[in-house]
């Protein structure tokens, strides 16, 4: 194998640099949810029956 010259990209660090793009994606999503969550639940309990 040859020696990585500055500036070499392998698949392994792709492989890695989208893995923790997914994770960060999904960390996002779960906070959105968590909010969203939040808020419908906050306005269900203001609501008033009917």
């Amino acid at each position: 194998m040859s020696a990585l010259r500055p500036g070499d990209i392998t698949d392994e660090m792709i492989q890695a640099m989208d893995a923790a793009k997914r994770q960060g994606l999904q960390k996002d999503l779960r906070a959105l949810a968590a909010n969203i969550r939040a808020d419908a639940e906050g306005r269900d309990d203001s609501a008033e029956p009917g």
